[in-house]
């Protein structure tokens, strides 16, 4: 039995998480998976009951758990709280606590939505790379940090930093998932400016030498941000720093029309595994059933693919989400004239009739 963190933040997280946790039903009624869940806090909605982003509580049952399943965390609300009791420094808290160094963000472009992809669909179309952002190190968390006053002025300083050790795991886990995808690694850095980056190249070369089947590339940031707008499908799995991985995967989000669609991941060493949207909480549409599910449900897929072992319902859910598309049903956010317009509620419904069809 697999127990199952359910998180559900703020905004439209606690409508898109519902929608999931049908899937997760569904799938349990039919498949005999006997997967248990358990509710939590974090973010806005734990600060307003406990007083704090990321309640002791919460990771309490997180390392209880086989895996996460979070919703989104944040809005206007609580901006002018400290930083330290944001919604964001319960999930950053969250993913340090845990080790979640290895971020996984799939750029996939479903071709019933190719109109969707702000780019012409013969650069698109077929789209399907895989980015791995390390996550708990880097400029996010180095230093030292702050703001002070220097000469006479307000003086900022962040500090990105990496151990060789930090390096080489993510590498691993890049080598990993292209070994199963198409054996390409292509390396992000600006190791022309930056030291940081010169170990991180050195590292990344090193790393490869223990997967001979899978060839390494590198490109510096700038380029890379270049060729995922002109040539995105010339990619299988992009490996880079925390920072330029936060930029570069919004980016190849874009990609593909809408970031209502794409999943992620955040693993440890042992593939135990937080997942979620891609999306924000989105607090101005809270509420109002409208806001899509997918990502959320596909998030699921991911769960079952890369921390639960169950590939083959992995592969049920992507097929509902296809035959669901394939049925001209959208929700507004990714809908063009002539689609059936639906709503977050029925669009989980319908996920779920197809699964069990």
């Amino acid at each position: 039995m697999s127990k199952i963190l359910i998180l559900p933040g703020d905004g439209i997280g606690k409508e898109i998480v519902a929608q999931a946790i049908k899937v997760i039903n569904s799938l349990n009624d039919n498949n005999d998976m006997g997967m248990s869940l358990e509710d939590g806090l974090i973010g806005g909605a734990a600060y307003d009951e406990t007083g704090s982003p990321l309640p002791d509580e919460t990771i309490k049952l997180a390392k209880n758990c086989d895996s996460i399943l979070l919703g989104a965390v944040g809005g206007p609300k609580w901006e002018s709280l400290e930083r330290n009791l944001r919604p964001e420094r319960g999930l950053l808290g969250i993913r340090s606590e845990l080790d979640l160094f290895s971020n996984l963000r799939p750029a996939i472009l479903y071709p019933q939505l190719a109109n969707a992809s702000s780019l012409k669909s013969e650069i698109v179309s077929g789209l399907d790379l895989m980015i791995v952002r390390e996550l708990v190190g880097g400029i996010y968390f180095g230093k030292p940090r702050g703001i002070e006053i220097k000469d006479g002025e307000r003086f900022g300083i962040n500090s990105a930093t990496y151990y060789e050790s930090e390096i080489a795991r993510i590498g691993h886990s890049a080598f990993q998932i292209a070994q199963k995808r198409g054996k390409r690694v292509c390396s992000v850095d600006k190791a022309n400016v930056l030291e940081v980056c010169e170990l991180w190249r050195e590292v990344m070369e090193e790393v490869s030498k223990d997967y001979p089947d899978v060839t390494l590339s590198h490109l510096y940031v700038d380029n890379a941000a270049m060729q995922l707008v002109k040539d995105p499908k010339q990619f299988d799995v992009i490996v880079t720093s925390n920072l330029f991985g936060d930029v570069l995967s919004d980016c190849a989000a874009m990609l593909t029309g809408s970031i209502g669609m794409l999943p992620s991941a955040s693993l440890n060493k042992n593939n135990y595994g937080m997942y979620e949207p891609i999306h924000g909480s989105a607090p101005d549409i809270s509420g109002k059933d409208i806001a899509n599910p997918l990502a959320t449900i596909l998030s699921v897929s991911m769960m079952l693919r890369y921390s639960l072992n169950q590939e083959e319902l992995a592969k049920k859910i992507d097929i509902a989400v296809i035959k669901v598309l394939d049925k001209g049903y959208r929700t507004a956010d990714i809908a063009f004239e002539g689609d059936k317009i639906v709503g977050t509620m029925e669009m989980g419904d319908l996920i779920v009739e197809a699964l069990e069809s």
